[in-house]
């Protein structure tokens, strides 16, 4: 078979493993391949003919896999010195990942001992096998293991099931793994809390450990999600199916949408408690449900005797003429010096000080702002609202004293998921909103939301993760439901993407994903439902 890589055409025989067919061009820190636009074991077959292009942790699959090969040597470590304890992942810190047992106590010793069985298995480079079975042989397989690793696979439509053996431990992991356990290069394992993270490189310094920031306000909002969770019983996909099937999701819809209703009151308390509040300022990463609750917000601040005034950080751009560009020569929107501060700041300290001001009103189109007679005056029952990527960053907002802002900072902060040991991602949540909202609303395919998103997390990376901790309070977005509610307006926009682009392994993945979850009737969804700001049908809609 041909196989073309790095521009040079291999004459290959059928069958062969990936990195014995092309060993000549391998690097030496491959740890999977894009086998025509399908991200690929290293162990993979040969089966078609086409491209091959080998990828390290450096890009955003090749530091997936990185990611989930550790998780999959932690857990087999774990298994094999505490063979009793339960062992989770539980959701990820900056560049960690956040893990307990659930019935053990986690000591600095318990630290030690893993760390130490986790560098045995690295040091022997053990290979990892990759089994498939049928239904029928992984049913019979259970029988005789007493474990719940990989068994969400028989409750799902696949045709078979997969598990990753290393010598005697086997577990399931959802995504392409490295093909031995020598190839974790760069790791640490730290006590954190009540449980543990396992440290890994950033994708844009693969070479070397960063320093850990302590993100304690992010951590508390998602052990508060978590633990909640746990106490309905829906940590996983497993028994949120069962509720879906059970016939039990109308009381999930309601739960959820309490849930959110009560953190939104509690944020709209908090703003009327702390004397000389003037101004609230909200940001959050792409999709995260940003103009629903700023409109419960609002709702909730009335109800406090409280006005919002919103005032759109839009209008503040900088002439066209005077925008920075980014390192391709285009015009950078996202970056700060992007926005007039100066005039900005201007006129939010007139405001406050009980003046007039005329707000400006910002042409997309011509790259100019102009005056439409648009005036404004503050009343000593209103508050100023004001929602952008930077509303965190104190530059944006130097002039005002710190006391007169109150941050507020939300994100679909996922808890659920797949099993104990496979999470699911925040970023493929919002991503997988985005990818409805394009749809329905802007008029976008899931293609082009695909090929926007690394410039969207770039994007977050450099002007609102940073900020996080700043704010005053969190409010995490994310609905227990939600990935079956989205379901399916999802999978067909997803199945439109064709093998010929590089997206397409983005799509597949998305698409494994989603088969894991029962389908739900979203007709029960309420209009005002965080959600319905994606599938359509919300209140708060302009």
């Amino acid at each position: 078979m041909k196989i073309i890589c790095n521009d040079r055409d291999f004459d290959v025989k059928e069958g062969i493993a990936l990195r014995d067919a092309l060993s000549e061009v391998i690097p030496q820190d491959a740890i999977a391949a894009r086998y025509n636009n399908e991200i690929a074991s290293l162990n993979q077959p040969v089966n078609k003919e086409g491209k091959v292009k080998f990828i390290n942790r450096t890009t955003k699959d090749g530091r997936d896999i990185y990611i989930r090969g550790l998780l999959y040597l932690i857990s087999m470590s774990a298994e094999r010195i505490y063979p009793n304890a339960k062992f989770t992942v539980n959701y990820q810190l900056s560049n960690a990942m956040f893990c307990e047992f659930d019935n053990m106590e986690i000591t600095d010793t318990v630290i030690e001992n893993i760390k130490a069985e986790m560098d045995k298995i690295v040091k022997s480079d053990l290979p990892i096998i990759k089994k498939m079975m049928t239904l029928e042989e992984a049913e019979k397989f259970y029988k005789s293991e007493s474990t719940i690793r990989g068994r969400l696979q028989l409750n799902v439509n696949k045709e078979k099931v997969s598990l990753y053996f290393c010598e005697e431990y086997f577990n399931y992991f959802y995504g392409t793994m490295p093909i031995s356990t020598g190839f974790a290069e760069i790791y640490d394992i730290v006590k954190y809390n009540d449980g543990l993270l396992v440290r890994y490189p950033s994708i844009t310094e693969p070479d070397r450990l960063p320093q850990h920031v302590n993100s304690l306000k992010l951590a508390s909002a998602l052990d508060e999600y978590e633990d909640i969770y746990k106490i309905m019983g829906i940590n996983t996909v497993y028994k949120l199916n069962n509720k879906i099937k059970e016939n039990g999701i109308k009381e999930l819809i309601l739960f959820s949408e309490a849930l959110h209703e009560k953190k939104i009151a509690e944020i709209a308390q908090k703003i009327k408690e702390r004397e000389n509040v003037r101004m609230v300022l909200i940001a959050g990463p792409s999709s995260s449900g940003k103009t629903t609750f700023a409109g419960k917000l609002g709702m909730s601040l009335r109800v406090n005797g409280i006005k919002p005034v919103t005032i759109s950080v839009d209008n503040y751009f900088v002439e066209r003429e005077n925008n920075p560009k980014d390192e391709q020569g285009n015009y950078d929107f996202e970056c700060i010096e992007a926005l007039d501060i100066e005039l900005l700041n201007k006129q939010l300290m007139q405001l406050l000080n009980g003046e007039e001001v005329e707000l400006p009103t910002f042409d997309f189109k011509t790259g100019h702002k102009s005056y439409l007679g648009n005036k404004l005056r503050l009343k000593d029952d209103e508050i100023i609202v004001m929602e952008g990527i930077h509303c965190l960053n104190d530059k944006l907002t130097s002039l005002i004293p710190p006391s007169n802002k109150f941050k507020v900072y939300i994100s679909d902060l996922t808890v659920l998921n797949i099993d104990y040991y496979n999470r699911i991602s925040t970023t493929d949540t919002r991503l997988i909103r985005r990818i409805v909202r394009d749809s329905k609303f802007r008029d976008y395919d899931a293609l082009h939301t695909l090929q926007m998103w690394y410039s969207v997390n770039r994007g977050e990376q450099k002007n609102i993760f940073p900020y996080q901790e700043e704010a005053d309070c969190m409010f995490n977005s994310s609905i227990v439901y939600e990935i079956s509610a989205l379901k399916k307006y999802a999978v067909p926009l997803l199945q439109e993407i064709k093998s010929d682009v590089p997206e397409y392994s983005e799509a597949r993945r998305l698409l494994a994903l989603f088969q894991y979850f029962e389908d739900m009737d979203d007709t029960l969804i309420p209009n005002n439902s965080l959600i319905r700001e994606f599938i359509g049908g919300s209140i708060f809609e302009e």
